[in-house]
């Protein structure tokens, strides 16, 4: 069968890379106190899989578009693989990083790879869909980095376990190579030259802009969060310890996982009802800024709830790839998503460190490791509402009378 031949695997290499992204949520503390790292090491070593990842995309682009899925995405994984190894084996936060770093090239195709096939196969219409599905699969990878490998840490080191992600990575690099049909292009195969104007056709389009911020700081911020500072809040700002931390962090992706499997069962009936692929990415965006006020306030006891409604709602933000396509044609459906990928691991990559930089600052300055993490917070927050604003105020410019005139 055509979908399951296409989806599997590559499900279960944006599995891989979802966790990946998010272990040091988890991991990140037993590396702190085993290689005596600091708030801005530990924000720095985790946001090297965002700039190495970033750093791809729009070379990646080009490859996709040019070489197809299958070939692009199961060569990187190979070098997912090494870097796992590499990362496993390191002592210091030179080769930690350089592991890392190469992790981050190496999964750097696993989303963009899908929704390149997706687009080449499927209709428009079951795109926001299949956009559910591979993101459920993603975030059951996130699931899996919380409380089960709070587990499995009881029982293996965390250099084990990066082994053994090693050895998996490099099988899902063999069944994507020899298992995923090739798409047949009508058309003759563009220049190098060709492919690189694409991207400067998407770059100078309005309609991309108005998702390219979002992207940045509501999808990037996002996950500086989920994968490192929201365990570092739990512990330093709630006072919870590692193993509930990890639960917390378990049922908020458990969240984004429900969230995401309703996007993939209901998006298509809802746009026939007129309710678009835009209209849930501005509503839940929305949400999860709500959420995210709530959480740096402190607003509420609720904290579980918090938690699991701000990976519910941010979830939406893989919307943001749907919406942006439809502006262009399928023949650069992998520039677009790559060059917007850009933008998202750009803002993870500085987000990320940038709120380890002020945190480790402001208890330099002599407050409580509690303070520091809300302000960090609190500039993350205000980041992302003026990338909302941005959001809103271009959609409402685009469809006024006076732009459409001009």
């Amino acid at each position: 069968m055509l979908w399951s031949r296409l989806f599997l695997p590559f499900a279960c290499a944006y599995f891989l890379s979802y966790l990946y992204r998010t272990v040091n949520a988890v991991v990140g503390p037993v590396l702190s106190t085993e290689l005596s790292l600091g708030a801005a090491d530990l924000g720095l070593l985790t946001s090297t899989y965002f700039i190495a990842f970033g750093s791809t995309q729009l070379p990646l682009g080009i490859m996709l578009d040019r070489f197809g899925a299958r070939r692009v995405e199961a060569a990187l994984l190979l070098v997912a693989a090494a870097g796992a190894a590499v990362f496993a084996g390191s002592n210091n936060i030179g080769t930690l990083a350089i592991g890392r770093g190469m992790i981050g090239l190496g999964v750097s195709a696993c989303l963009m790879a899908a929704f390149k096939s997706f687009s080449q196969w499927f209709p428009a219409e079951r795109q926001a869909s299949l956009t559910g599905w591979i993101m459920t699969s993603g975030t059951l990878g996130a699931l899996v980095a919380s409380a089960p490998l709070e587990a499995v840490l009881h029982i293996a080191s965390w250099r084990e376990v990066f082994y053994g992600l090693g050895a998996i990575t490099a099988g899902v690099a063999l069944w994507l190579f020899l298992g995923v049909p090739d798409k047949e292009s009508a058309t003759r195969p563009q220049s190098i030259s060709e492919l690189a104007g694409g991207i400067r056709q998407i770059v100078t389009n309005r309609h991309f802009w108005r998702f390219a911020s979002l992207s940045f700081a509501q999808i990037g911020g996002f996950m500086a969060v989920q994968s490192l500072w929201s365990g570092a809040w739990l512990i330093h700002v709630n006072g919870y310890s590692r193993s509930v931390a990890a639960e917390y962090l378990a049922a908020m992706n458990a969240a984004m996982a429900v969230s995401y499997f309703m996007i993939g069962l209901l998006s298509t009936r809802l746009a026939r009802r007129g309710i678009s692929t835009v209209h849930l990415l501005g509503g839940g965006m929305s949400l999860a800024l709500l959420t995210l006020l709530l959480i740096v306030t402190q607003a509420t006891e609720q904290h579980y709830l918090l938690w699991m409604a701000y990976g519910l709602f941010s979830s939406t933000g893989t919307l943001t790839y749907a919406s942006t396509a439809t502006g262009f044609p399928v023949s650069l459906s992998g520039r677009v998503n790559t060059v917007l990928n850009l933008f998202a691991f750009a803002g993870a990559f500085g987000l990320q460190w940038g709120m380890g930089l002020l945190i480790d600052a402001t208890e330099a300055a002599g407050h409580s490791a509690a303070i520091a993490h809300r302000d960090a917070f609190i500039v993350l927050f205000v980041l992302q509402a003026a990338s909302l604003g941005w959001f809103f105020f271009s959609g409402w410019r685009a469809a006024s009378p006076a732009a459409s005139n001009r």
